[in-house]
């Protein structure tokens, strides 16, 4: 196992097409499950040139108006270009209904544990979940540093610090470690799309990129325990071809960042998409289990680095496989923490559903739940105010 080397991550902003993306078909499910808490539904999206592609499939008692919620979507992501808007764009759609079944009412806070044993999942995947002690929010440093760059490159063209900015960009973060642990900022990478109708002046490029640099690097910076050195690269650039951005220079697919959704490839994660899922979809929720499950064993000092990885079958409601790794940095045995996990933690779909009221989510959180979790991050959240799988309350169960 490596000690010492150079990681870096990425992040993306909400403009970016395939985060456009994912937030269309979690905006779908979220309106889904505010009109109809059983409803499931699988909703995927695809933008180019003045153009979005819908797919859904769904089962439930609400309607909802896939296109109105994409024009929404694009409106508040900010794009108003000729090229692509939410007026002019095309909106295509390919739906179906599928047919209602009763099995699909069951509340998992009213079932009884022989219940939730018949509720099998309808998927067979793994699913990873990772934390460590290297962040407040127990998230690796790079992506952790890549998000915030990503928020506030948003932040200062949404409150017209830096009004020329566009919605798309892009920031990458990389680390140098030493001994496992963050030593110093290699690099911080970031490249902004602009607004073809500002009135900056866009040729001078070192104002540009100092203008930048002070509005969003320094500022996320500024309260962090790791500075730029004299040997830090930074790149700030305005890429010929990247200018504009968004649909009219480069598609967006639904899924297609799970990376940035996740850990930012510092650990595994699963090849399966986690936005445009209702909650009945093991893939996407047995991939906040894990992840809750890694959080509560470093936040109780069992380890400094654990990756939990779950093997679902279809037909069959537990995972047919708990692995636990530390790299080294368990207090105790990895078989001991797997024992613990097995006690203390439900990982069925029913069990996943009630702990996290996963389908009343959406009506609960003002502006819809999934839709905020499609950009900057599924997990390590510090910015959202109800994130079920980012508490720690099973440390003290894990410390008996």
């Amino acid at each position: 196992m490596k000690k010492d080397f150079m990681f870096s991550s990425e992040s993306v902003t909400e403009g970016h097409p395939d985060k456009l993306c994912d937030q269309i078909s979690d905006a779908i499910v979220d309106k889904f499950l505010s009109k109809d808490p059983y409803s499931r539904v699988i909703a995927e999206c695809a933008v180019a040139t003045a153009i979005v592609f819908i797919a859904a499939r769904f089962e439930s008692d609400a309607i909802v108006d896939f296109t109105k919620t994409a024009r929404q979507v694009i409106k508040q992501v900010g794009y108003d270009e000729p090229d692509f808007n939410a007026k002019t764009c095309s909106i295509v759609t390919s739906v179906k209904e599928l047919p209602s079944h009763e099995y699909r009412y069951w509340d998992a806070k009213r079932l009884s544990d022989d219940e939730m044993e018949l509720i099998p999942v309808k998927e067979q995947v793994t699913v990873f979940g990772f934390a460590c002690n290297q962040t407040p929010a127990f998230m690796p440093l790079p992506i952790w540093l890549a998000h915030q760059l990503a928020r506030r490159l948003t932040a200062v063209r949404q409150e017209k610090i830096l009004p020329y900015i566009g919605p798309d960009g892009k920031t990458q973060v990389g680390i140098e470690y030493r001994d496992r642990k963050p030593y110093r900022i290699h690099s911080i990478s970031i490249l902004a799309s602009h607004n073809k109708h500002s009135e900056a002046n866009l040729s001078d490029r070192k104002q540009l990129q100092q203008e930048i640099k002070q509005a969003v690097i320094d500022d996320v910076l500024k309260n962090t325990e790791f500075q730029p050195d004299e040997k830090t690269r930074i790149l700030i650039d305005f890429e010929q071809l990247f200018a504009i951005g968004g649909p009219s220079v480069h598609s967006g697919l639904t899924g297609r960042k799970n990376a940035i959704d996740t850990y930012g490839e510092y650990s595994r994660h699963s090849g399966a998409a986690l936005s445009g899922k209702d909650p009945t979809r093991i893939d996407r929720v047995g991939a906040y289990a894990a992840r809750y499950a890694a959080k509560n064993i470093v936040a109780a000092g069992l380890a400094e680095e654990c990756e939990v990885q779950l093997t679902y079958c279809i037909g069959v409601a537990r995972p047919v496989s708990i692995q636990v790794e530390t790299f080294g940095t368990g207090k105790i045995p990895e078989e001991k923490i797997t024992t613990l996990l097995e006690k203390h933690f439900d990982f069925r779909l029913a069990g996943i559903i009630k702990k996290f009221n996963l389908r009343l989510l959406p009506t609960m959180v003002k502006g819809g739940f999934y839709r905020k979790l499609a950009v900057y991050g599924h997990v390590g959240r510090t910015d959202l105010e109800i994130i079920p799988w980012e508490e720690t309350d099973m440390v003290p169960a894990l410390l008996q």
